[in-house]
């Protein structure tokens, strides 16, 4: 009889990534995966604590998985990622129903922790940074093995960690520091995902431009290039970028390498020389701007998307109107944007000069407001246009319509069926929203 176990996953890519490779951890056992957490055996959240409200979260599915272990009290509930290193041990005071915590490093040790948890009982927290990217040869076919069923897109890790400590940012204390994965054992796993059927693979780290491996003989844009030469590969795809680290080759390649799609995330935080100081992003407004300029000077038609954080500490008004300033200059395709939350041990919940609530929530909903008239904007160029679109899904609320990506990264829906599924086709721009594009299959040649 087979173990049933649900995963659920919270934050960014790289824990979407985690997770597929738990799954094919626990494959192994005997584990199935269950859709519905009611109906498994095992529950584990990969959380994400970059964000306050991503980690409140958490706790509440937590409080709900409390219900079901009452109901079935062999269940047996364990929380990984980022919170579970940020908390350790105290996460297991906290959440009474909780029997185990795995940390960012702690993923190829499930099969122990799980052996352990089942023998003894014991409530144990594991998040000692002992992950290498060289695991234990029983786990080391498991690092480079695609997903059994890959999806038209995949996700693939070249590192983990942080050293770049912004005062804002936990990843360095969560995921510890930069540790770069042999180019051997990425090509292969990227090699054997577009084997298999994948069209596009996403290359994930905290920081692909400081990417150094095999004794610092290849670098990001070697490892773009070999990825480039994979056959049955048709795009590649990477976040995220830092911009001090963004380099004229990293740039260029944009204009080498016909695989590469024509978009870059480069989160630039806040447009204020002031703030960017107190941030240690250790670049300056114009330096990010130069970059964006030599950026579409190689590639035009370039979508850039960022992140943005409102009220960190110390921002003026004068602040905040640069940041504004600089979104009309660069016009962003799209942003991810916050209000500043303190995010323990991170440097800046110790600075003085907080931003009132009320305040960050004003600035948030006027800078959304703007970027939502600029990608709109930006959306209207392809109008009336052909564009080659990967599609990647049925529609989810039309099914008699399909949906992809163009290589800039915006979405696209138009009349079609689940056939198309994994093509590259032509399709007729009509409609730009804020969204999304709709439009009419050309050809799918």
């Amino acid at each position: 009889m087979s173990i049933r176990f649900h995963i659920s996953t919270f934050g960014c890519q790289m824990n979407d990534y985690d997770s597929a490779k738990i799954a094919q951890i626990l494959a192994p056992m005997g584990y199935e995966q269950a859709d519905d957490p009611s109906d498994a055996d095992l529950l584990l959240i990969n959380t994400c604590s970059i964000r306050e409200k991503a980690e409140r979260k958490v706790y509440s599915l937590l409080g709900r998985f409390k219900g079901l272990k009452r109901r079935n009290p062999s269940l047996i509930i364990g929380v990984g990622g980022c919170v579970a290193q940020q908390e350790g041990e105290a996460l297991l005071h906290k959440v009474d129903c909780l029997d185990f915590v795995f940390g960012t490093h702690a993923i190829f040790d499930l099969p122990e922790i799980l052996s352990e948890v089942g023998k003894n009982g014991r409530r144990k927290a594991y998040t000692d940074f002992t992950y290498r990217f060289d695991p234990p040869m029983e786990s080391a076919a498991l690092e480079t093995a695609p997903a059994k069923d890959p999806s038209v897109k995949s996700l693939v890790t070249i590192m983990r960690g942080c050293d770049n400590f912004c005062t804002f940012c936990v990843v360095p204390y969560t995921r510890g520091h930069e540790v770069s994965r042999p180019s051997g054992h990425i090509l292969e796993e990227a090699a054997g995902l577009a084997r298999a059927g994948a069209k596009e693979i996403t290359l994930l780290g905290q920081n692909v431009n400081s990417y150094r491996s095999d004794e610092g003989k290849t670098g990001f844009v070697d490892l773009l290039q070999h990825v480039n030469r994979i056959r049955e590969l048709e795009r590649i795809r990477f976040t995220t970028s830092h911009p001090k680290d963004l380099s004229s080759e990293l740039i260029h390649a944009f204009g080498s390498l016909e695989k590469l799609c024509p978009h870059i995330h480069l989160p630039v935080q806040s447009g204020s020389d002031a703030i960017l100081k107190r941030m240690n992003r250790r670049y300056t407004r114009n330096e990010y701007l130069e970059k964006i300029q030599r950026l579409r000077s190689v590639c035009p038609d370039i979508s850039i998307t960022t992140d943005l954080i409102v009220g960190f500490p110390g921002e003026t008004d004068h602040d905040f109107e640069a940041t504004l300033e600089l979104m009309r200059r660069v016009r962003f395709d799209g942003a991810y944007s916050f209000k500043y939350s303190d995010r323990p041990p991170a440097k800046a919940t110790r600075f003085e000069g907080k931003v009132p609530e009320e305040l960050k929530s004003e600035r948030l909903q006027r800078l959304q407001a703007l970027q939502n008239r600029i990608t709109l904007e930006r959306n209207q160029r392809f109008t009336h246009r052909d564009v080659r679109v990967l599609v990647e899904c049925q529609g989810r609320r039309r099914p008699s319509q399909v949906s992809g990506r163009t290589g800039g990264n915006q979405v696209v829906n138009f009349p079609g069926d689940r056939s198309l599924t994994g093509r590259i086709v032509s399709v007729r721009v009509e409609e730009a929203l804020l969204h999304s594009l709709r439009g009419r299959l050309q050809s799918s040649g």
